[in-house]
């Protein structure tokens, strides 16, 4: 027999992989989503959805070289935390991760702009539901 979920199965979720970029000071990088986005003018982890066939690793070197212009070892990636969310009607699954080194000077993109903070200051800013509950985790992790 098989068995039945009901709601959303496995091809409704979105796999989205970021970066929490750590500089020497401990503080992270986070960028403004462009206007004529979803979630224009918040701020989040660099970062986005995985490909087909693409490990999460993989995905987010992909998605730091082309949104941040910089070159990212996936042996400097440390699996961090996670999110878990729905987005409309589909359920989102943020894979975070810390990276501290990494070559070539950050450069928005795509992006509106960037902004290197403190763990504590992310609070102040305005960033997607799935981002939120994993401020608290960064805070004891940087």
């Amino acid at each position: 027999m098989a068995a039945s979920h009901g709601g959303n199965t496995a091809s409704d979720s979105l796999v989205v992989v970021a970066a929490a970029l750590v500089d020497r000071d401990g503080r992270l990088l986070v960028q403004q989503r462009p206007e004529g986005t979803s979630m224009a003018g918040l701020w989040e982890f660099p970062g986005g959805k995985r490909e087909a066939g693409e490990t999460p690793e993989q995905a987010l070197v992909r998605e730091l070289a082309e949104e941040l212009a910089i070159d990212v070892d996936h042996s400097c990636l440390a699996p961090a935390c996670f999110a878990s969310d729905m987005l409309g009607d589909r359920h989102l699954l943020l894979l975070l991760y810390v990276c501290r080194k990494w070559r070539g000077a950050p450069v928005a993109q795509h992006a509106t702009a960037l902004r290197w903070v403190r763990p504590a200051e992310l609070y102040a800013l305005d960033m997607p539901p799935a981002d939120k509950p994993l401020i608290g985790l960064l805070e004891a992790l940087i």
